[in-house]
């Protein structure tokens, strides 16, 4: 059969070409490295033999606990080329979180950033036969690049489109982290879709993406769009504030930004009505991870001086299945399906709702999980035939637009009417004085659910007088019902490392 390894059309692809000298990654920080896609085939080959040298053996896997530098695609192309599977995983987590993803992922190998060796070194004695290496020297354990020095290109092994070919752990803003597992035609099918029909990158693009590439979207932005033409990506391996992003905007010139909602007000916030000398090089910037307020899109626009595509995506789907699109953005909205992507709004029983009418939205996807890691009733509830569920909440217009109403737990009706959390956050921070606002349902002294408002404010402002005045800006804009009871006024807003709003510990 022919050979439908991934790595093959993202990196081998690209040998004996002129893409071969061009740099497919670039590391942001002044002074960086940097690695060509010539450079990254033959790396990732002496990856596929230093496992085999360790022990390893197809499907096995291989956990990464990597930061965004240039080993993260060797180790993930070249554990690919061997038919073992790598499983990224999120590099801002608490050492006990650490701890149940590795007794569920049971890897054979974990390699690891040194700066966060810390994190895991208690729980290594409890892994049985655990090969570990480090990036960067670290007491203890082999150092990867020295160990890839002594190693010889292996071939790359001839696997089937619908075989696992890596993992991924979703970002946990409903519970504890989930493993779903995706296919080798899954990372195309991706920029086959949205990455060639929505973006429209070009082998010319420069694409710096603040979500890390260990999520997937960020696994989309950074890595499958642009290898997939042959494009560039400048990456950054520590928190991506508003400063530091300023900073490499300036020093690499993206032509393509890809962050989040929070970021992206934060960012605004930075900016403070002053337009950067960054803003010229930016064609397009991408945000998903949660619906884009219209006030930071429209804001964003009006001063960088092009759009944000606001589009949604799932660990599940691997990226944005529901996004707007180049020249037909409607800031507020979720836009419409992406080219390949099926989809439709249906309650409780399953049946299509009317147009108007809010629904879980399902998806058929090429991109979609093959099902979730030891977790049978979830991969049953959510992946149902050609279908997934998604989880969220949508209605649809009548111009076939999608207008994003939150999670489906996150929903509750107020005096038997739906309240959409999304919509009233939406009104709050349409206020000068808020920067970021989450809502939840809290029950009233008569147990009956109402609105409650969690609220950061913009710095210098107070929110002694303010709260009077934010319920009547809900009320005017979106309905009586809806506004909050209660606002509470808080420093942070607890969210996963990639930016969801972690409702659920707002509950109570």
């Amino acid at each position: 059969m022919s050979n439908a390894n991934a790595a093959f059309y993202f990196v081998d692809r690209h040998i004996g070409t002129p893409t071969a000298n061009k740099p497919a990654f670039v590391e942001g920080r002044e002074g960086g490295r940097q690695i060509t896609y010539g450079e990254l085939a033959a790396q990732s080959d002496l990856m596929a033999d230093l496992l085999a040298r360790r022990g390893l053996r197809r499907e096995d896997r291989v956990a990464m606990l990597v930061l965004d530098t240039i080993e993260f695609p060797v180790i993930f192309w070249g554990t690919i080329k061997a038919g073992i599977i790598p499983v990224p995983l999120n590099t801002m987590l608490g050492t006990d979180v650490y701890r149940a993803i590795l007794r569920d992922a049971r890897p054979r190998a974990l390699i690891v950033s040194s700066a966060l060796l810390p994190m895991v070194a208690p729980l290594l004695d409890e892994i049985d036969d655990l090969v570990v290496m480090t990036i960067g020297e670290s007491a203890g354990f082999p150092e990867l690049n020295a160990e890839l020095r002594q190693c010889k290109p292996t071939p790359m092994v001839t696997a089937a489109s619908d075989e696992v070919a890596f993992w991924l752990y979703s970002s946990g803003s409903t519970g504890r982290p989930k493993g779903v597992l995706h296919v080798h035609s899954s990372l195309q099918a991706t920029s086959d879709t949205y990455g060639a029909q929505v973006l429209g990158i070009g082998p010319d693009d420069v694409i710096f993406s603040a979500a890390k590439m260990f999520f997937a979207y960020g696994l989309g932005n950074a890595m499958s769009f642009p290898m997939s033409v042959g494009a560039t990506t400048v990456l950054w391996d520590s928190r991506p504030t508003p400063d530091a992003m300023f900073a490499v905007m300036l020093r690499h010139n993206p032509t393509i930004f890809c962050g989040v909602p929070t970021l992206y007000a934060a960012m605004l916030a930075q900016i403070d009505g002053v337009r950067p000398a960054w803003a010229d090089g930016i064609r397009l910037s991408l945000s998903a991870g949660e619906a884009l307020p219209a006030e930071i899109g429209n804001n964003w626009a009006a001063l960088v001086g092009s759009d944000i595509l606001d589009g949604v995506g799932s660990t599940e789907l691997l990226h944005i299945f529901l996004s707007n699109a180049p020249g037909n953005v409607e800031y507020g909205t979720s836009g419409i399906a992406v080219p390949g992507y099926d989809m439709k709004l249906v309650d409780d029983g399953g049946q299509t709702v009317e147009t108007g009418e809010i629904g879980e939205l399902i998806v058929r996807a090429p991109s979609a999980a093959e099902g979730y890691w030891n977790q049978r009733d979830k991969s049953r509830a959510t992946f149902a035939g050609f279908w997934t569920h998604t989880g969220d909440k949508y209605t649809q217009r009548s111009d076939g637009r999608y207008i994003y109403c939150g999670r489906t737990d996150d929903l509750f009706k107020v005096s038997g009417i739906w309240v959409s959390p999304f919509e009233v956050e939406q009104a709050l921070i349409s206020h000068a004085a808020v920067l970021e606002a989450a809502v939840v349902a809290h029950q009233d002294d008569a147990g009956l659910d109402k609105p409650k408002a969690f609220v950061v404010l913009n710095a210098g402002m107070s929110g002694d007088p303010l709260a009077d005045e934010l319920k009547d800006l809900v009320k005017t804009a979106i309905g009586k019902w809806k506004y909050p009871r209660w606002i509470e006024i808080v420093d942070e807003l607890p969210k996963t490392a990639t930016g969801k709003i972690q409702r659920f510990k707002l509950r109570g």
